[in-house]
């Protein structure tokens, strides 16, 4: 090689580290390590996942025997790897995985906010930490303005409330709507199979769950054959690009997990997360998760609820259904009905909970709801 083609090939060296320091992208396909430890299918699933992953294009190394997580430490702080997929790695507290799966129905891909770790203690808190989350996964991959869905468990109500004012601080976010006839952000079951989301939102154990079912729906639950795993780490300030799958992680998900790794790595997520978390903290994030920490669960000061006084009306006939209230509140949304004079009954739709009305009163009660933060 001439003195020339080195000092180019060195030029080209600096440009490219010059570029990824700029941009957080890399300018060659990252080194992914796959840690192995405890899989349940064999060593050979392992060296055909990483096969796969290779013939794709992508570039990974398997990292094996009994201290295979403290090599793998290694190896990333000193650079040996750029990223790696791995089983059972202790998250710190604000920290979870975005899953990423193929949707039965229609083929499109989704981001599960979260599938393993905790964003946070409480529940909604962690939701609305999950959202962001699974916005900077989908980012990382291409996604420009990814749509957001919100699972219908428990907290949906309450994790939409607080998108919704995080949305009026000024933060960019774009709700997807269900697939049924009613729409909304909170999803039911069939925009789960359908993808009506790019982004679906929910706490890391029912995330954990579904991730199970869509990897492992085709093999009868024996293994997991379809998607990407359950995801890098993503939490404010956390910089390990480290992914998990399971024991039952067959080679398909293997090879998944190492294209979602390099895919993130090449695309500069840490830049993307920095840009994310910037975002929602000047649209008043912190404080929207004070208030949520500073109520009881349901959102309403245990205070005024306790101190709310109860005469039950007189009976009439309820038939207007009014939706959006989370089912642990019910109770305490039909008193504070009662205590200004409106008959109300409790009941759950097809949907989730209901507080059940007479027709001429709806209007009333839904401001007598809105004003007591039951609903929007």
């Amino acid at each position: 090689m001439s003195e020339q083609q080195i000092k180019r090939m060195v030029a080209d060296t600096f440009l490219a580290l010059a570029d990824a320091i700029e941009t957080g992208r890399f300018a060659k396909q990252p080194a992914i390590g796959v840690a192995v430890s405890g899989t349940e299918l064999g060593m050979e699933t392992i060296r055909e996942g990483v096969r796969l992953a290779e013939s794709r294009g992508f570039r990974a190394t398997i990292i094996d025997g009994e201290d295979a997580h403290k090599r793998m430490e290694t190896m990333l702080e000193c650079g040996d790897i750029d990223g790696a997929v791995t089983m059972h790695y202790p998250f710190p507290i604000g920290v979870s995985t975005v899953g990423r799966v193929v949707t039965p129905g229609r083929g499109r891909e989704m981001f599960l906010a979260a599938t393993t770790g905790t964003s946070a203690t409480d529940r909604v808190t962690a939701m609305v930490k999950n959202t962001i989350y699974g916005i900077i996964a989908a980012k990382a991959c291409g996604i420009a303005e990814p749509s957001v869905g919100i699972a219908n468990i428990d907290g949906a109500r309450q994790t939409e409330a607080a998108l919704l004012r995080l949305k009026e601080g000024g933060y960019p976010l774009r709700f997807a709507a269900s697939a049924r006839q009613d729409g909304g952000a909170v999803m039911r079951g069939n925009d789960l199979l359908s993808g009506s989301a790019d982004v679906m939102v929910m706490d890391a154990l029912t995330g954990n769950l579904m991730m199970k079912l869509f990897s492992a729906w085709t093999t009868g639950g024996s293994y997991e054959s379809l998607g990407f795993g359950y995801g890098p780490g993503i939490g404010e300030g956390y910089e390990k690009m480290i992914l998990i799958i399971s024991r039952a992680s067959g080679a398909p998900v293997i090879a998944g997990a190492v294209q979602y790794a390099s895919e993130l790595l090449q695309n500069g997520m840490y830049k993307i997360a920095a840009e994310e978390f910037a975002a929602a903290e000047a649209a008043g994030l912190t404080k929207i998760l004070e208030s949520l920490n500073a109520k009881k669960p349901g959102g309403r000061d245990a205070a005024a609820v306790e101190a709310r006084p109860v005469t039950k009306p007189e009976k009439e006939v309820v038939t207007c259904e009014i939706h959006g209230i989370e089912v642990i509140d019910l109770e305490d949304a039909a008193s504070a009905l009662w205590a200004e004079g409106i008959y109300a009954e409790t009941g759950m739709g097809c949907t989730g909970p209901v507080i059940l009305v007479a027709e001429a009163k709806e209007a009333a009660a839904r401001e007598i709801l809105r004003q007591k933060e039951y609903i929007q």
